[in-house]
């Protein structure tokens, strides 16, 4: 039996780490392009990314994704994305939201003195970006990013809300069977997960210590 639901449930686990490592692969870069075109000197598109990161970030992760996976038959009485492609569309959606605040908070943190001080050292702006602001920004983001990294993990279980098989979608079959065991044992995987990804930010932090500004 213990070894039955070991299987049942790694593979539920295989299933939560596509989604994470996905989501992570499209949200991080466009977090940045929402992050520029929050800080944008245009005032309409501004305006209108915040908005968009305003509405995002304001409403349920779950809704978003109901939305997007049943939003197109009911609205327009087409057929929408598949259940793993509507998950992943979802969860970056609202990654990269959360992300560019992140990303917008460091890049503005970084005083002005040192945008200036390239310039007079006859660099363009991408190469102060580049060489002068960007390890500093994500020394500054990388404990809001761990943060954001840890939530995801557990985040993913909102995708068995459309009947993806992963862990937690696992877990809860075996509590339908009567066994309450496997429930714990499911917390197990995320802990474990959660733990190694603690490791990794808590190194990477000692990493960039010698950025102390």
């Amino acid at each position: 039996m213990f070894l039955s639901v070991t299987m049942e449930l790694l593979r539920g686990f295989w299933e939560t780490v596509q989604i994470f490592a996905l989501t992570l692969v499209f949200s991080l870069p466009l977090g940045l392009v929402v992050a520029f075109g929050s800080m944008s000197r245009f005032q309409p598109l501004k305006w209108l990314t915040r908005s968009f990161v305003w509405i995002i970030r304001g409403t349920p992760l779950m809704l978003q994704l109901i939305l997007i996976f049943y939003g197109p038959g009911l609205i327009f009485g087409i057929n929408g994305l598949g259940r793993f492609q509507a998950v992943i569309l979802a969860f970056t959606i609202n990654y990269a939201c959360y992300f560019s605040e992140i990303y917008r908070g460091g890049i503005e943190s970084i005083p002005q003195g040192q945008y200036e001080a390239g310039q007079v050292l006859g660099m363009t702006r991408s190469q102060i970006f580049f060489k002068v602001v960007l390890l500093q920004v994500i020394k500054r983001i990388l404990a809001p990013m761990g943060n954001e990294f840890i939530t995801l993990v557990k985040d993913t279980a909102l995708s068995r809300i459309i009947a993806i098989y992963e862990i937690t979608y696992v877990g809860e079959s075996f509590v339908k069977k009567g066994l309450i065991w496997p429930l714990f044992y499911t917390g197990a995987f995320y802990l474990l997960f959660s733990g190694l990804l603690t490791i990794l930010f808590s190194q990477l932090e000692k990493k960039l210590n010698y950025f102390r500004g």
